[in-house]
């Protein structure tokens, strides 16, 4: 084993920065049997250096993450303080001054990680980042790496915790979206203002980077579809459940059947409760991987928090390391494919609508021919009556068209209504 240890610089030593700094204290010589070398913590980037930070050397603190990164003896940069800036800029400086980077940063790998894959490649380093899809779920290692000889063709998934609480809540106490919010906050699931969780940003933002790493093609934030689930309610779930079905906010990437073109798309939608999906309760994740060759996979654990985060954190800080070691880099970006990105309309799938009509003759009518002037089939009716008539439809379009606002909620499979596998969310091999 080297003696000399490798140095590493934190940005970052917030819930999941102090704990990538304990772990790397407590467990010190079982990473460095594992990676060769011992492994030093030479210096730690904040922006309130005289909080107290437990097990940490006030000496490694400092507020000048630029020289930090610019020191020329740091092996690795470990990067978990977010945003597209100063984040972008100080992980550029790291590749530029001879260090490899760790990074949790979804956004900003989304917008410009290939950006920043060209710069780790530039300078010849390592640029890693399995915490930023699915915290301790080990999801983009398998998928570049053990999924490297097969051709998958999608990803579908539960990979925001926070919206798999409130709507898990919602489902099984049928409270109202805003009481279950309410809950979350109150256990530190949801952050005090929730908004990239609960409308979607998160969730888009994961599914620009696992459709990129799947399908081989450069996939950016501004390529994912994305609906928030805000607009979900009570009467939705109860709705789901006559049709034996559950809500999730889902992150979908596929390849189009004919294989020419990729989609990426983030929003609320049914899934039968037959599906393994529908079973993910409180704020864990679940990510379903369909290939040609190893057919269905399932990922499932925590996705957040301090310790699960730092978990995926340490596992590439210790194959970095490995790499550095022995003078070489692991995968890099693969872009190859260079498949074209559809936009969500040109996706045809399906739709559950709510409608509230009155009771009169001739109003389903008028309803499908509404749907059928704008190339919508309807696949199946249920109506129930109560102060005036409620119909619910399920439909499929024939052509696909942008979907418009309103109480609608896409159909993740086909078992409910036995519309084609074709049109479905999921494949005709998922349902029972």
């Amino acid at each position: 084993m080297r003696t000399r240890p490798l140095k590493v610089a934190l940005l970052g030593c917030g819930v999941v920065g102090s704990e990538v700094a304990r772990i790397m204290t407590t467990h010190a010589d079982d990473l460095a049997a594992r990676i060769g070398a011992p492994i030093e913590l030479a210096g730690v980037a904040v922006r309130r250096p005289s909080k107290v930070r437990e097990g940490i050397d006030p000496a490694l603190v400092t507020t000048d993450a630029t020289a930090l990164v610019k020191r020329g003896d740091i092996d690795v940069v470990v990067e978990v303080i977010g945003g597209i800036e100063p984040a972008r800029s100080l992980i550029t400086s790291a590749f530029e001054h001879g260090a490899s980077v760790v990074s949790a940063n979804k956004a900003l790998l989304a917008q410009d990680g290939a950006a920043l894959h060209a710069a780790a490649e530039q300078h010849g380093k390592d640029l890693y980042y399995e915490a930023a899809v699915a915290g301790a779920i080990p999801l983009i290692r398998p998928l570049r790496e053990s999924l490297a000889g097969d051709k998958v063709n999608r990803v579908l998934g539960i990979v925001n915790g926070t919206t798999n609480f409130i709507l898990d809540k919602m489902d099984s106490t049928g409270a109202g979206y805003q009481e279950a919010l309410d809950e979350a906050t109150a256990l530190g699931y949801a952050e005090a203002d929730p908004t990239a969780d609960v409308e979607g940003f998160d969730a888009a933002a994961k599914a620009a980077i696992l459709a990129g790493i799947a399908f081989h093609t450069r996939v950016r934030l501004d390529d994912v579809y994305r609906e928030g689930m805000t607009e979900v309610t009570a009467a939705d779930f109860a709705s789901a459940r006559n049709m034996g079905c559950t809500i999730k906010l889902l992150a979908i990437c596929e390849r189009a059947e004919d294989g020419g073109s990729v989609t990426a798309r983030v929003h609320p939608a049914m899934i039968p409760l037959s599906h393994p999906l529908a079973s993910v309760r409180g704020a864990y994740n679940a990510v379903f991987v369909e290939s040609d060759a190893s057919g269905q996979l399932m990922f499932y654990g925590p996705g957040a928090g301090g310790a699960p985060t730092a978990s995926a954190v340490l596992g590439d800080l210790v194959a970095v390391c490995r790499n550095r070691l022995n003078s070489t880099t692991g995968p890099g970006e693969s872009a190859y494919a260079a498949l074209p990105v559809s936009g969500m309309g040109e996706v045809v799938t399906r739709y559950h609508i709510s409608l509230d009509v009155a009771d009169k003759p001739g109003v389903l009518a008028q309803v499908a021919t509404v749907f059928a002037e704008h190339g919508v089939s309807i696949d199946t009716v249920r109506q129930q009556g109560k102060d005036g008539e409620a119909l619910s439809s399920s439909s499929r379009t024939a052509r696909p068209t942008p979907p418009s606002p309103g109480p609608s909620r896409r159909c993740a499979s086909s078992t409910p209504c036995g519309v084609s596998p074709a049109s479905c969310g999921l494949k005709e091999s998922n349902q029972q």
